[in-house]
């Protein structure tokens, strides 16, 4: 299924916040093509002929190229299409304006006519960020909000490698502004990749604690895109199966890297996850996270596990009925429970998976301070994700669910 006709279905506030239209038409959003399963990467060649692509610009960072991920999906193109492909692998965890700066020079100066991504969340962001600046101009915190671009961004393939951030599908692109230490959450269907690639087999590397964190980053979403206000039936079905996933692959992932079938089935959870909330959006969770990330550095996916059951909690009131379905999603026996018990049950069952994966306990292990919550607090207010939380905290309510969380 394709993209749908470029009409935006939300409206940016000043603050970049997503806000739903009381009479909007919900669109569905997704990459014009995805490969899935084993051996799909292979098909990459394909792909690039498909798309005109004579000087690929392939966006990585260090570890992917260390492992080896980088010179095999280059000799592939090599020998599939017979186009030299120029390698950009200076990708930093939460990649930075800085970043997407380099990028866009080293791009034009190379003379590329398409970019290609591979890894995780990072290089796919920055891909992102790179794309929309070269054809839009202007700097990339010009389109931080919502739909702020106004120009396709070059051909774009996305080659996943993990489990967990979605960013090879979906219409958002972080970004940290290095001089405000905020990231910037950027919302635009002219950023979402043309060719998504999810293949397991790029993915049996991947170490045990990121497998964990990533595992926990899709469940996030799709947790926060069921109890998002603006769910639909569409986005519902897509996070109820990734719910379903995560239960019963995640742990066998990440107790052997190998098992090439919870690696695939994690895969599917992850693009499911991306489909509910690239078009139900976040909530508080990643309004949060965002800050931490932006803060400290802080691994995305591991702050989104910590975050989740203290932000379920202040939300449970909100979505009884839809926390008691993620309960029973997850696994959970609920028939002979009250309809809060069950709900209850959900966030139990969400605390019981982290401690078995490995998940660090709280914030303070990860060097969170109690005296940065308050501004914390304040940028999470503001993030675009948050709009669509099903409870509208209130500054101190976020500052005490970090809190907790510490």
């Amino acid at each position: 299924m394709g993209n749908t006709q470029p009409v935006s279905t939300h409206t940016p506030d000043q603050g970049g916040s997503i806000m739903a239209n009381n009479d909007a038409v919900f669109g569905f959003y997704i990459p014009t093509v995805t490969l899935m399963g084993i051996g799909s990467h292979k098909q990459l060649g394909e792909q690039i002929k498909i798309l005109g692509g004579k000087k690929p610009f392939l966006v990585a960072d260090k570890g992917i190229t260390e492992a080896g991920l980088t010179s095999q999906i280059v000799d592939l193109i090599k020998q599939e299409t017979g186009a030299e492909t120029v390698v950009f692998d200076d990708t930093v965890p939460n990649p930075t304006d800085t970043n997407v700066e380099e990028g866009v020079k080293a791009y034009k100066e190379n003379g590329c006519d398409m970019i290609i991504t591979l890894g995780g969340g990072s290089p796919h962001d920055c891909g992102k960020g790179i794309g929309i600046v070269l054809t839009n101009g202007g700097t990339i915190h010009d389109f931080e909000g919502v739909d702020q671009s106004t120009k396709p961004m070059p051909p774009f393939i996305a080659i996943n490698t993990t489990a967990g951030t979605a960013s090879e599908m979906t219409r958002f692109c972080i970004i940290t502004d290095t001089s405000r230490k905020v990231k910037m959450a950027i919302v635009d269907w002219h950023v979402t990749p043309t060719v998504a690639i999810n293949d397991p087999l790029l993915m049996v590397g991947m170490p045990t604690a990121l497998t964990a964190a990533t595992g926990m980053d899709a469940l996030t979403h799709a947790v926060e895109a069921y109890v998002s206000t603006m769910a639909t039936p569409v986005t519902d079905a897509c996070a109820l199966k990734a719910i379903e996933l995560v239960a019963d692959y995640l742990r066998q992932a990440v107790a052997n890297g190998e098992d090439i079938e919870a690696r695939d089935k994690m895969a599917y959870a992850e693009y499911l996850a991306g489909m509910a909330f690239n078009n139900a959006s976040l909530g508080h969770v990643h309004a949060m996270a965002h800050q931490l990330g932006g803060f400290y550095n802080l691994p995305h996916g591991i702050c989104n596990a910590i975050l989740l059951p203290h932000v379920s909690r202040f939300n449970l009131i909100a979505r009884l009925d839809r926390f008691a379905d993620i309960a029973i999603a997850m696994g959970e026996p609920v028939g002979d429970l009250s309809k809060r018990e069950a709900a209850e049950k959900a966030i139990t069952s969400i605390e019981t998976l982290s401690r078995d994966i490995g998940i660090p306990p709280n914030l303070t292990v990860l060097g969170v301070k109690k005296e940065d919550l308050p501004i914390m607090a304040d940028n999470a207010q503001k993030d675009a994700c948050g709009a669509t939380n099903p409870r509208r905290p209130s500054h101190n309510d976020v500052i005490d669910i970090y809190t907790a969380a510490l």
